[in-house]
């Protein structure tokens, strides 16, 4: 299948004009692991921070680029997930922007009119329950419209406007002795979308396998919500979760978000293990299936008429960008033995 008649080369990582209704992204940017394959060598080396990141037991320095790096990201991919939007919302429970609105106000500065930005739904909104110190407990915002409506989803399209393509609500993995039925979540979120402005840019991702079943797809489908299909942990193969719901892209919109987060059966604190400094790929952490799969439904959606956003973390096989790459040579050429 050959690419649009653009700059697309995936060997150099430009993956903009893939195809037209392909856009290939990253889950987060800034990473200095991407220096000399997104981000230019030396152009911002005095501008870089640094902070440790605590994952699990272990304590992780990481560098990070400035935000005026996403004008090179964006030479490379066409859409953006930021993801730090879902610790935090835009605006405070007074109307005051937080960290997160004066952070997202800077990267609008550096946006041009056809870059993509998708972002995650604050946890406050989207999970039952949050994290407080050592514990999880109970969110009593859970799927609160008001709170959506005027900390988050305003603010959101008053920054970014038409650069603005979508929201993900990321809902946490339940235990079984922790989970609401399948019904009660389903009207939940029936009566939670019902209160919302509609939209075409709406998609959840259910990080828990068993409410991927009909209530919830019929809620869905009613209000045009997409299925985000997404490599991780705990959750089926792409594929199983996407024939779960009969092979259906709900999304009102015609857009389809596929998140490649970790591998499957590998823990969030031992996949950035392994994948830290996130500079090239791990050998053994990237599972090829995912790679199969994830070509045959870009395949799939565009023959729907479906706009196919593929979002990459560096956890999937230790380097966003090469994992890409993997991704586009093997929609390029079917036939090629890539390994």
């Amino acid at each position: 299948m050959p690419p649009e008649p653009t700059l697309c080369n995936p060997e150099a990582f430009k993956f903009r004009g893939l195809h037209s209704k392909v856009f290939m992204g990253t889950a987060s940017d800034r990473y200095a692991g991407w220096i000399g394959q997104i981000y230019s060598p030396g152009r911002f080396d005095n501008r870089k921070t640094h902070r440790t990141h605590k994952v699990g037991k272990q304590s992780f320095k990481e560098e990070v680029l400035p935000v005026e790096s996403v004008e090179e990201y964006f030479d490379h991919f066409a859409v953006l997930e930021i993801d730090y939007t879902f610790y935090r919302p835009l605006l405070d429970k007074d109307g005051k922007p937080t960290d997160n609105y004066h952070i997202l106000k800077q990267y609008r500065n550096h946006l041009n009119k056809n870059d993509r930005f998708i972002l995650k739904v604050p946890q406050i909104i989207s999970a039952q329950k949050i994290r407080q110190g050592v514990k999880f407990l109970a969110n009593e915002e859970f799927l609160n419209p008001k709170v959506f409506i005027d900390q988050f989803y305003q603010p959101a399209n008053d920054l970014l406007g038409s650069n603005l393509t979508g929201f993900i609500f990321e809902q946490e993995y339940q235990r079984k002795d922790e989970r609401v039925p399948v019904i009660k979540l389903a009207s939940a979120l029936d009566t939670f979308f019902q209160a919302i402005p509609p939209e075409t840019r709406y998609h959840i991702e259910l990080r828990t396998e068993t409410y991927l079943t009909n209530p919830v797809f019929e809620v869905l489908e009613k209000h045009g919500v997409g299925q985000v299909l997404s490599h991780w942990t705990w959750l089926p193969s792409l594929k199983k979760q996407w024939l779960k719901s009969g092979g259906r892209f709900f999304n009102k919109g015609k857009e389809a978000i596929i998140r490649l987060m970790t591998p499957i059966g590998l823990k969030y604190e031992d996949a950035y293990a392994q994948a830290f400094p996130f500079n090239k790929l791990v050998e053994g952490l990237m599972q090829n299936e995912m790679i199969e799969e994830t070509v045959e439904l870009m395949k799939t959606g565009i023959k729907q008429g479906i706009r196919i956003n593929i979002i990459i973390n560096n956890r999937a096989g230790g380097n966003a960008p090469m994992i890409a790459r993997q991704v586009a040579k093997r929609f390029l050429f079917p036939e090629k033995n890539l390994v």
